[in-house]
């Protein structure tokens, strides 16, 4: 089975980020970059199911030369070849992203594209969709569980409430949730590996495809509002405690 994987090079979720001087931007010089949480899982997906039926593995990411450290730490954990294609500098919103991505998949020949179902930096939870939409194929988001019989895939996915299970032809995408896998670790003889293996690296200009104008610009960016400390409440038991709380309650904070 040929498998395509989306993956993006995001900044570590447990660093302290901060503004630019633009306000529009993070501040990147001392930021550790790590490969999308997501989309590890999507690579993991990925390699389970090609030791289970045989085939291969391409990730791809539309990202800056720095973008290389998550394709090889993709390599490094098992996938056979790894594509990145150059922005050239251009501001892609996750729209423009997907037609770029879809335009490169269709010159392929995969039966299943797996990636994360959001980026943790943006959080737009667009590109997987728009990606299967713009190829034509069926879409199934926030997978736990995949069943593959043949020409056909099985997903349980979660919903609010609980969970749902559909099934679809291929070749169809798939969107990673929490609790699909455990991702592996890289071991040091993939590690070494990864290092040899060359990475197709293409442009935006040279794809033939053309991403448009982006529909969505960041106009400002904003530090959510600090919160205010706790408050203890006092009392000689803990009926007088709950009677403080809801006096508090009603007559201070006013939600009841």
């Amino acid at each position: 089975m040929e498998i395509a994987v989306l993956l993006k090079q995001v900044p570590a979720t447990e660093l302290m980020i901060e503004i630019a001087e633009n306000g529009r931007a993070i501040k990147t010089d001392d930021i550790n970059w790590v490969m999308n949480p997501y989309d590890e899982m999507a690579v993991e997906e990925a390699l389970q199911i090609k030791g289970a039926v045989g085939g291969s593995v391409t990730v791809f990411s539309l990202g800056p030369e720095k973008a290389l450290e998550a394709l090889r730490t993709a390599l490094a954990m098992g996938a056979d070849t790894a594509v990145r294609i150059d922005p050239e500098g251009k501001s892609l919103d996750g729209l423009a992203t997907a037609k770029v991505l879809a335009g490169e998949l269709k010159k392929g020949a995969f039966e299943l594209i797996i990636a994360g179902h959001r980026a943790v930096d943006d959080d737009s939870y667009q590109v997987g969709p728009a990606v299967a939409e713009l190829m034509g194929i069926p879409h199934v988001s926030m997978v736990i569980r995949q069943e593959l019989t043949e020409g056909r895939i099985r997903c349980t996915r979660t919903i609010e409430g609980g969970n749902l299970v559909v099934e679809t032809t291929l070749p169809a995408l798939i969107t990673t949730q929490r609790g699909l896998n455990e991702p592996r670790y890289a071991s040091l003889p993939g590690i070494m590996k990864a290092k040899k293996k060359p990475i197709d690296t293409r442009t935006v200009s040279g794809t033939g495809t053309d991403p448009g104008e982006p529909m969505v610009a960041i106009l400002a960016m904003r530090l959510p509002p600090q919160r205010k400390g706790g408050r203890i409440i006092d009392g000689e038991s803990a009926g007088a405690k709950a009677a403080a709380l809801v006096k508090a309650l009603r007559e201070e904070a006013r939600v009841i």
